[in-house]
């Protein structure tokens, strides 16, 4: 089963600093038909103007991951951790018993784009905790780059969950095969350019849940672009 999911039917809000567009219910947009897949809770495309963010705010009992696709974000949270996150880089928070963060585009002229991610951990009240790391080009050019894993393999970001993101630039002419277990969802988010997915054609912006499907291929054609997406394999349920 693959159900798409295009770019322009997402929730979309407009906060004059803010362009935000939903893959899932968020804030005020609401639809029961798109809660979430398995533990997967959030998809947030974001575009944070220049010298603009968010300010200080709680989470708890959720797994955050950051994705940059271009420009800078400053982060500050209540464990004492400040960085800045740049393209090629990820970084997540596990919000635990609760925690409080802000975030802002340092840049005063350019904006930053970005996607931010929620994944629902297997239990509540696990401890807080801070990552980031680095995934240079080279490791997701026509191949799949771990961003996160539960186990940390090839130095992605450890979560609690049982579920695992990748991220993959694939170039024109290219194919990408993924394999998942017969139990397992999978979900894919297109960044940037056009891919075929089993034969159904993706665009930026758009997702793709999926269920019972065991293999699928990912097709750039000759006269395309390079294209960019996420892959999430993920537990069938959040636990």
């Amino acid at each position: 089963m693959i159900q798409i999911r295009r770019a322009q039917s997402r929730g979309h809000a407009d906060h004059g600093w803010l362009q935000t567009w939903h893959s899932f219910s968020f804030a005020d947009y609401y639809d029961l038909a798109h809660m979430g897949w398995g533990p997967l809770r959030v998809i947030n495309e974001d575009i944070v103007a220049p010298g603009q963010g968010f300010p200080t705010h709680g989470h708890r009992d959720m797994e955050i991951i950051t994705v940059i696709v271009s420009g800078m974000l400053e982060h500050k949270d209540s464990m004492g951790n400040g960085a800045r996150i740049a393209p090629y880089e990820a970084q997540y928070m596990s919000a635990g018993p609760g925690i409080t963060h802000s975030e802002f585009n340092p840049d005063a002229e350019h904006p930053v784009h970005l996607l931010q991610i929620w994944i629902m951990p297997p239990t509540q009240g696990l401890p807080s905790s801070y990552d980031q790391i680095e995934v240079p080009p080279e490791l997701m050019r026509n191949r799949a780059a771990v961003l996160a894993s539960p186990d940390g393999r090839d130095g992605s970001i450890r979560m609690h969950q049982d579920a695992a993101i990748y991220r993959v630039q694939l170039d024109p002419g290219k194919t990408h095969t993924q394999h998942f277990a017969a139990n397992r969802y999978a979900y894919v988010q297109v960044i940037a350019g056009e891919v075929g997915l089993n034969g159904q054609a993706l665009s930026a912006g758009d997702g793709a849940r999926l269920r019972h499907e065991t293999v699928i291929d990912l097709v750039v054609q000759e006269n395309s672009s390079t294209c960019d997406f996420l892959i999430f394999d993920l537990p069938p349920a959040a636990l």
